[in-house]
């Protein structure tokens, strides 16, 4: 590797104090995710980590810097998993701090792959081809982090290129990259910093970071107006109460005030929009007795259905978060609940219902428990109450609500998957995203509503957000969001749907879009390294 990196004397290269480096530009590199938003800074430590691992003197020490790295990252990225262990009985509360770091202990594999395959494919090569092939190997690894062993998704590094509120960034280059090819766009960005900076180039970077800036800032084109109503409703029922039997009827007049359309005045369609796990009530026929007796109001679903049908008002229609059973005989032949759905539900005004959706991609450990036969016996549970494990849907759906528009849904966790969140038989309108964020204490809700703002954008569909405890908003298809009700609020938002944009490039062909952006940064690189050799 040519020695340019060695210009910035900041950065100390001796493998007995290059791995402290590595943790710490990990580490410094998370910040950029919210509610810190330190993007520049997470910019430059990605370009600094870079600039050391183009200085590996064996592809093993490559790894261990890239491991080293991501393991920090991705620790202070996901801190806020350790809060969902202090809402759970079945284990203790500390094991959550120890999760965190041993979820990291995995996810820290893609950056080693990121920084073994660069330093494979540069080996003595320059540093500008060794940070253009990072970028590249680094969308290919985030695309496997999205789906091996189910998928873990979350925070790729393309969300520190997310602008504020009203306006997208650099994320609006989403539609025609994919956010995993963003991902190696920022990551290439902090390394070109970098490497400007090493080689005293000033004036070229005064330009870059000048453009960089002024992509993040730059304002949002000029906004569409739609003409469906929706409330979304946030009853801030806080995760402590959620299945606490004493306070079903309180929380369920929670959400039910703030349901009736403000102005009777109005005909057009409106949909109401309650969040993941707000509503208790079962609303299918067909299961024992004994299950609408412990939750159902008066042990009735076609009550319960009829109930929420007045709640919303004539011309309205709700979609909730609901639970539904799969119902069947245990060994001994006994009628019960063998697996449970976590779904969205359509009720009509005259308590029809008219259709639903069943949560596919589930959360391992959350919602059900893997391995369940080994683990239970050890004292292991899922974190979310209840005795039996979710089943999976089928997959992302489209419901034809007719007046009320084409509805996809992803519910809570499944929004953080680029490419996965639509039905590509049937375009929806818009996509509903309930949640339960209650879990997720101080910094997992703003990663997850600017994680939903990046499907907006990606798929050019505007993103409606119902939480029980916050952040409910309204997205349109520039990722702009246009209102919101922040973390632990009661309220409602009385808004207009936001149109759809046309189906962007990336709606279009998925995540063959982000691959083939690898496979062009990997040809640049080499291109960079035959011209350096000439």
């Amino acid at each position: 590797m040519t020695s340019t990196g060695r210009l910035l004397p900041i950065i100390d290269y001796a493998p007995t104090r290059s791995w402290l480096w590595a943790l710490a530009l990990g580490l410094l590199s998370a910040t950029g995710f919210e509610p810190l938003g330190l993007w520049p800074l997470a910019l430059v430590a990605a370009g600094l980590f870079i600039l050391l691992a183009a200085h590996s003197q064996s592809w093993k020490q490559a790894a261990w810097l890239g491991w080293l790295f991501g393991w920090s990252h991705f620790t202070l990225g996901n801190s806020w998993i350790a809060t969902a262990f202090t809402y759970q009985a079945e284990m203790p509360a500390v094991l959550g701090w120890a999760a965190v770091p041993l979820l990291a202990v995995y996810l820290a594999i893609y950056p080693a792959l990121a920084a073994l395959a660069a330093h494979a494919i540069v080996r003595k090569g320059p540093l500008w081809a060794y940070a253009i092939s990072f970028a590249g190997a680094w969308i290919v690894t985030e695309w496997l982090r999205s789906w091996v062993f189910t998928g873990y998704a979350w925070n790729p590094f393309a969300m520190v290129l997310l602008g504020p509120f009203d306006r997208p960034g650099l994320a609006a280059l989403s539609p025609v990259m994919g956010t995993y090819a963003l991902s190696g766009v920022a990551m290439l960005l902090g390394g070109a910093l970098i490497l400007l900076a090493a080689e005293r180039r000033l004036r070229v970077l005064a330009l870059v970071a000048a453009l960089v800036v002024t992509g993040m800032y730059w304002p949002a084109s000029p906004p569409r107006e739609g003409e469906l109503l929706v409330t979304i409703v946030q009853p801030d029922i806080r995760q402590d109460s959620l299945n606490d039997p004493r306070a079903f009827e309180a929380n369920f007049q929670k959400l039910a005030r703030h349901s009736l359309p403000q102005d009777t005045s109005e005909t057009r369609p409106r949909i109401v929009l309650w969040p993941e796990s707000g509503m208790v009530d079962y609303l299918r026929e067909g299961y024992p007795q004994a299950y609408y007796d412990q939750t159902t109001a008066m042990g009735s679903p076609s009550f319960a259905r009829r109930r929420l049908g007045l709640t919303v008002g004539e011309g309205s229609l709700l979609l909730t978060g609901a639970v539904d059973l799969e119902i069947g005989e245990d060994d001994s032949g006994v009628l019960r609940a063998l697996g449970a759905r976590n779904a969205v539900t359509a009720v009509s005004s005259e308590g029809e219902l008219l259709g639903g959706y069943d949560k596919a991609h589930l959360v391992p450990y959350g919602e059900y428990l893997p391995m369940r036969e080994l683990l239970e016996p050890l004292g292991l549970s899922r974190l979310v109450a209840g005795s039996i494990d979710f089943w999976p849907g089928p997959g992302p759906q489209t419901l034809d609500l007719r007046d009320y528009g084409k509805a996809g849904m992803q519910i809570c966790y499944e929004i953080v998957f680029s490419g996965q969140v639509t039905d590509p038989a049937m375009r929806p309108d818009y996509i509903f995203n309930p949640s339960n964020d209650g879990w997720f204490g101080a910094s997992g809700p703003p990663q997850h509503l600017a994680q939903a703002r990046m499907r907006a954008i990606e798929e050019g569909l505007p993103v409606l957000r119902a939480t029980t405890t916050g952040i409910s908003a309204v997205i349109d298809a520039r990722g702009v969001v246009r209102q919101h009700l922040g973390q632990y609020v009661e309220g409602r938002i009385d808004a207009v749907v936001p149109p759809s944009a046309p189906p962007t490039l990336f709606a279009r062909t998925g995540n063959i879009l982000p691959l083939i952006w690898a496979v062009v940064f990997l040809l640049a690189a080499f291109v960079a390294m035959r011209r350096t050799g000439r």
